[in-house]
């Protein structure tokens, strides 16, 4: 018995594939047999589109933590050779201005299940007692239910992955990119230790993460790749928008300086 076939996780594969088979076949006459690879992505933009309130909620806990690094970085500078002490002060420290080293995880694991759906909907032959067709459906001769490695043997196939996986790829860069800039402008507060640093550094290594998407793009299922490249693009444009809109205003340390 596959993670698939439990009960309620079979219920809602079966219901997830009625939504995609339904949107495919309203948007057949339109695009023709691509109908199934567009209902993938226009289903990864109605998940962001829902998700935008916690995406919000992710921007305004960029810009606490960055406007909090300083204060965190006398804390250690404090207590550094009394790391209990720290621990319990970084407790309270968090606990004061009611927010959370973990804050801002939501949004990814919200996604985690979704893309395990869409995931299943093009790996497994039967869903719920019934046969899955969309496992046939393709885009430009590329099945969606095979991976990058299953393309090889075809051309066409091959590359229809590898455009993906540059989109992937790009989105991933760029996303970095971003990420470093914005980890550039942390504030500084006077007399305590120099923050910036210690939040570069961990910028740049926190930067690479995006990549981790390429990987899994290339393991998964064409229809899983669309996915990520629909969401990771629309993580990339939304971020961008809401930290330029959401921006503080004025600094919110005294004492803080660009």
């Amino acid at each position: 018995m596959s993670f698939y076939d439990f009960g309620p996780i079979a219920a809602v594969l079966d219901a997830a594939h009625g939504f995609v088979t339904g949107l495919a076949a309203l948007l057949e006459p339109l695009v023709g047999a691509a109908s199934a690879a567009l209902a993938v992505v226009l289903v990864t933009v109605l998940v962001r589109a829902a998700l935008v309130p916690l995406g919000v909620s992710l921007v305004r806990t960029e810009f606490t933590r960055r406007r909090l690094a300083p204060k965190l970085a006398a804390l250690q500078q404090k207590y550094k050779k009394r790391p209990e002490v720290l621990s319990q002060k970084m407790m309270e420290f968090y606990r004061d201005e009611k927010s959370s080293p973990f804050a801002g995880m939501m949004p990814a694991l919200i996604q985690a299940p979704v893309l395990s759906i869409v995931y299943g909907l093009f790996i497994v032959g039967s869903i719920n007692g019934h046969s899955n067709d969309l496992l046939g459906a393709e885009l430009f001769r590329a099945r969606l239910g095979d991976s990058l490695f299953a393309s090889f043997a075809d051309p066409a196939s091959l590359l229809v992955h590898c455009a993906v996986l540059v989109v992937v790829a790009v989105t991933a860069w760029f996303s970095r990119v971003t990420s470093l800039r914005f980890a550039a402008t942390a504030p500084r507060l006077e007399g305590a230790p120099d923050a910036a640093p210690a939040m570069k550094n961990m910028a740049a290594v926190l930067s690479w993460l995006p990549f981790i998407t390429v990987v899994f793009a290339a393991i998964v299922p064409l229809a899983a790749a669309l996915y990520l490249a629909a969401s990771t693009t629309w993580t990339l444009v939304e971020r961008v928008i809401l930290r330029r809109m959401l921006a503080p205003k004025e600094p919110a340390l005294l004492g803080v300086t660009a």
